[in-house]
């Protein structure tokens, strides 16, 4: 080979004139490994003047070459007398290097090209490459899960059905005795509270895809709703001789929420523990105050969860068993379900097990409400709970300024009345021409306005106070009021710049509640 430089370092004019504006690096090193050339661009890429190279032993001026592929590609060439490629990331100079050396009369000729944008871009269209079959498979998994649940809804309206006909056209014989008669009939009346439950559940998981599962919220004591649930289920659990453990703490305090609802939620922990509990088994119920929380734990000493379909088991379209060999009726939904509402809710829900035949421990926790104290709330409100002591826990409004917009005299009337009652300041407008005026004169904490009224509607109203500047209230707290329920109705207040929607005709603790909360958002904001 003949040499690039010559004894004194230097490539012929012409060479290092086209050396200088490629822009690969170049070095010709002595068999020592001393820089006799170095180009402006292996400068670049060493991040070195050549003039603190040149002479010097490259793997001492840059200790951070020493022992990689590069440095073995020098040795080899060497050794060899022949060309090898190489290509590493350099951690001390931060980029990726496609090093090319030949062997060149007393040394070798390297040649260095900068090729991170190429590497990224690789790695870049791997890493996307494995998100889209990521993807992929998640979909693939999640069509699967829908045959399967497509399938399993099949079987579970079948099977009662089946029944159900089927003793109704013995029926029709009159030839049973009185007792098969009435057997008959239990038969007929539990297949079709099977079938009504399946349906439900499946309303239920329709409403809460679609956005349109409304909660009646208020303060609720969870006591008496949970041994409402135990009382549902006893008979299911005396027939298989499974012992219920109920350990309810009598004064926990209330909870935000729907009682209907979370009922529903104890129940289905309840169903869902003892149908996975053998026939002489146990399952407890534990409620209690954590903290700021009221806990309810149910364990079960049933058949456990598999470590690997735990992270599952509040998954729609999920059984941990699949297919014809399924040795437990039901749809799979009642989890689902349960962590759908525990959310909606402000809550927590959380499965746990040591694995199969070991049981398992389903624990919900919810928020209490901070009592207001021992002055209580006026007696108006609490006429219209349940359980007139949770009156006290109601939010306090005092000191909020309230505007209220509605065309009806008598409604505008109504809700100055409860909100004042609640310690809130209010003033009122019968369009949305005069709520403007008085918004802007004196901005309220809070904008309370119907969506239907002539001349300018609520959607109209809001659009234009969004667009005055916070200072003349343009960003204040809104809540629409509305006799239109349906979820575009609702996506349209939201879109147009309400932060809250409450559907007429009103429930006066609903709409305590939904101010109170707009409040406090936007006081923490």
């Amino acid at each position: 080979m003949i040499p690039l430089t010559d004894t004194h370092g230097h490539a012929p004019p012409r060479l290092e004139q086209h050396l200088e504006v490629v822009t690969d690096g170049v070095l010709a090193l002595d068999v020592q490994g001393r820089p006799t050339y170095v180009n402006a661009s292996a400068e670049r890429i060493l991040g070195r003047s050549r003039h603190l190279l040149l002479g010097r032993r490259l793997w001492a001026e840059l200790p951070g070459l020493e022992e990689t592929e590069l440095h073995r590609a020098c040795h080899r060439a060497l050794a060899e007398s022949t060309a090898v490629t190489a290509e590493e990331y350099f951690a001390s100079l931060g980029v990726w290097l496609e090093a090319r050396v030949f062997p060149s009369g007393e040394g070798v000729l390297v040649l260095l090209r900068d090729v991170t944008a190429d590497i990224t871009a690789r790695q870049r269209a791997r890493q996307a490459f494995e998100q889209v079959r990521q993807e992929r498979d998640r979909a693939e998994e999640a069509n699967h899960a829908k045959d399967d649940f497509l399938a399993t809804v099949s079987h579970e309206l079948r099977t009662p059905l089946t029944a159900i006909l089927g003793w109704t056209s013995i029926l029709r014989t009159n030839t049973l005795t009185p007792e098969k008669q009435m057997r008959a009939l239990e038969t007929v009346e539990r297949s079709a509270r099977a079938q009504a439950q399946i349906v439900d559940d499946l309303l239920d998981i329709s409403r809460i895809v679609a956005g349109r599962l409304r909660l009646e919220m208020q303060p609720v004591k969870l006591a008496p709703v949970v041994e409402a649930a135990l009382e549902a289920v006893r008979p299911v659990a005396a027939a298989r001789n499974i012992q219920l453990e109920p350990q309810l703490e009598s004064g926990v305090g209330p909870v935000q929420g729907d009682a209907q609802r979370l009922q529903q939620v104890a129940w289905n922990l309840l169903t869902n523990a003892i149908k996975f509990t053998p026939d002489g088994g146990k399952v407890s119920a534990r409620l209690r105050c954590v903290e700021e929380h009221v806990e309810l734990q149910v364990t079960d000493s049933g058949k456990g969860i598999d470590p690997a379909f735990l992270p599952h088991v509040f998954e729609r379209f999920r059984q941990a068993e699949g297919g014809s060999a399924r040795r437990y009726g039901g749809l799979g939904l009642g989890l689902a379900i349960v962590r759908h509402l525990v959310e909606l809710h402000g809550g927590t829900v959380q499965a746990h097990s040591e694995g199969e035949g070991r049981g398992s421990t389903f624990t919900l926790r919810l928020p209490l409400i901070a009592a207001r104290g021992a002055e209580g709330a006026p007696p108006g409100i609490a006429s219209m709970l349940p359980d007139p002591s949770l009156a006290a826990y109601l939010p306090d409004l005092s000191g909020v300024r309230v505007l209220v917009v509605d065309d009806e005299q008598g409604i505008r009337e109504l809700l100055r009345a409860l909100l004042e009652e609640r310690g809130a300041e209010v003033s009122s407008a019968s369009s949305a021409a005069e709520a403007l005026e008085q918004l802007q004169r004196a901005p309220p904490d809070l904008l309370v306005s119907d969506i239907g009224m002539p001349d300018a509607d609520g959607y109209t109203l809001i659009r234009q106070v969004r667009a005055l500047p916070p200072a003349r209230g343009g960003q204040v707290p809104a809540a629409a009021l509305t006799a239109y329920t349906r979820l575009e109705d609702r996506t349209r207040a939201l879109s147009a710049g309400f932060h809250v929607y409450v559907p007429k005709p009103v429930d006066p603790i609903e709409l305590v509640m939904a101010l109170a909360n707009l409040i406090n958002r936007f006081s923490r904001n």
